[in-house]
Parts: structure tokens; sequence; C-alpha cells
């Protein structure tokens, strides 16, 4: 009696302690019910949790072009203007280079951002350059592909690949560079392509070939005029490094209906309507019509973009485009509303 009062006593009619744990088990269909449950849980979570990590993507690319722009009003500081968005010896034929043939550039071609390394705590790496050579010049090879993550939005996929420079016909390399994110803004127009003469009257924006910008320059006021803007590498390839005479940059297989553009497109870009287009047309951000020149990131729904006062803004892709056209500008003489960027 106590042997079998051990293995199993009934009670409750005659159910012994195995019998109810069997019962307690879970069936086949509740099993794929709880699976199920858990499943939604995920999907419904997910996006929050995607959208919680592209907010800190955002943030982080923002806190990039704060400290570009933290560099930028440094090198004002020292210098008593901005950095040009590259600098060349127009029509020079010297130790620079022959000159492009429809630019006029000859070099060096050092670009804004490796003008800016001693002001970016880069001060190591910019003693690695010769500056006195190309940036293309095969000294400078081994150190002008160095990935500077301040120049890389963390959005944006391959912002680690270094650029090839190629020539109009895109088959020859020219140079390899590292890669940026971002590039400085001409205005509203594409001031390259052009001669010496026709350029002054192109030229409306901050940052441009030989550009010496000054603070007093920027009559529409720094905390309403465009600076530096996202550029995604799946559209064309920019660098911080410098302009090759004789480069082209050249869309992306997904975006091939653009057309491609001279050297300085890999350091510029703009809002447009530029007068070369046909028609001159606005472009506002993450918009492909031109994607070579223009600004775009991966940010869903606009880009970040670094105004003249150093501060940021996240702007709309469906912002208003005459608004647009008036941000890049220095001195239009345009009235700016206040609510032109997103909170």
């Amino acid at each position: 009696m106590l042997f079998h009062t051990f293995i199993g006593r009934p009670d409750n009619g005659g159910r012994s302690r195995q019998s109810r744990l069997v019962q307690r088990a879970f069936t086949l269909v509740e099993l794929l019910v709880v699976i199920a449950i858990i499943g939604t849980l995920i999907a419904l979570l997910l996006p929050a949790v995607q959208s919680t990590r592209e907010a800190a993507r955002r943030l982080q690319c923002a806190n990039n072009l704060r400290q570009l722009g933290l560099a930028m009003h440094n090198y004002h500081e020292a210098r008593g203007c901005f950095p040009p968005s590259y600098a060349s010896q127009v029509g020079g034929g010297d130790v620079h280079g022959s000159p492009d043939p429809i630019t006029r550039d000859a070099g060096p071609g050092w670009a804004w951002g490796a003008i800016l390394l001693p002001y970016l705590e880069q001060e190591t790496l910019d003693s690695l350059f010769n500056y006195d050579l190309p940036c293309w010049h095969a000294a400078n090879q081994a150190v002008v592909r160095t990935h500077v993550a301040l120049f890389a939005c963390p959005s944006a996929v391959g912002n680690e690949t270094p650029v090839e420079v190629v020539d109009q016909g895109g088959s020859r390399v020219l140079a390899t560079f590292a890669r940026s994110c971002y590039a400085v803004s001409a205005g509203r127009e594409g001031p390259w392509g052009f001669t010496l003469d026709d350029y002054a009257g192109l030229a409306d924006g901050p940052f441009y070939r030989n550009s010496a910008v000054r603070i007093r320059d920027i009559r529409d006021g720094t905390s309403t005029t465009v600076f530096i803007g996202e550029h995604h590498p799946a559209l064309s390839d920019k660098t911080w490094v410098g302009v090759v005479p004789g480069a082209w940059v050249h869309p992306k297989p997904d975006y091939d209906f653009s057309p491609a553009e001279t050297a300085a497109t890999l350091v510029n870009v703009h809002s447009g309507p530029c007068r070369v287009e046909d028609p001159p047309v606005i472009h506002p951000p993450n918009s492909p019509l031109y994607a070579v020149c223009q600004m775009f990131s991966q940010h869903p729904g606009g880009c970040n973009v670094m105004l003249g006062d150093g501060s940021t803004r996240f702007v709309s892709e469906f912002v208003h485009l005459p608004t647009w056209a008036a941000l890049c500008s220095i001195d239009g003489g345009e009235v700016v509303e206040h609510d032109w960027y997103e909170q």
C-alpha cells in the first residue's frame, strides 16, 4: 500500500500525478499560437527598434556636420575667410599638370576637407600630406586614401569605400581618394565647366573654386545659408581630398539617367535652378533627377545640412522649392520663412 501511494496515489476521480503532468503540457496547437504571438510582437517592435537606430545615426550625422562647421569657423578666425571648395591654379601648366581643357583647372586641387584637417584634430594625418604637390601626385597617394570617420554619415552604406576618380569616359582611373558623405554648397548655380570669365556671375554660394567668402559677404544671413549638405555614395562619388583636372563624376548605374559632371562635383553640390540645365529646375533633397550634383541622404524624408552659423538642420524632401533655392545663395536678398526645417 505504501509503495502504491508513492508511485501515484489516486485522487480526484482516480487521476494520478503523472496524468496531471501530461495534461498540463502544451499541445502542438498551443505551441504554434505562442510562436505566432511572439512573431507578431517582434514584427510590431522591429520597426520601432529600427527607427530608434536610424534616429541615433541621424543624430551622429548632424554631430559630424557640427564638428565640420566648428572647424570652418576656426579656419575663418585664423585666415579671415572660409576655405574654398578646392584650390586651383587656373590655366597653369607647371608642376600642377596640364590644365583641364574645359574648366582650365590645373591643380593643386586640394579641397575643403583636406584644408580643414588641422582644425579637425587631424594634425598627424595633415602632416603626412605634401601640399607642395598636387593632391593626385604619387607622393600623396598612400595618405589621401585614409578614411576619416568625421566625413562619413553612419547611415550611408559604403561610406568607407575609397573613391576612384575617373576621366570623362569613366574607364581611366586618375587617382584614388578617401570618400566623403558631405559636400559643400556652390549655391543655386553650378559654377563648374566654365571659363574664368563666366565664373563670377555663376558663383552665388559660399564655396566654389578658389573662393574666399567672408562672414560679411553672406548678406542673406549665416543662419539661413546652407554651407554643407549630405551626398549618398549610391548616387555618385564625393571626396574631401581634392579635385583632379580632367576628371568627371559619373552617376552610379541605378541613376544613369542623370548626366555626368566635371571634376568640381567631386566636392561641390548645388540646389538649382541652374542656367545651363534645360529646363532649369530646383533640386530638393533626396530627388535623384541630377544625382551627381545635389544633396541626397540615406535618412528617410530628407537630409541634414550645416548652416553658415555652424548649426545643423534636417531639411524635408518636400521643402518649399523657392525657399530651398534661397537657402543656398549668400546674397540673393530673399526673406526665408522660419519653418523651413523639421524641428
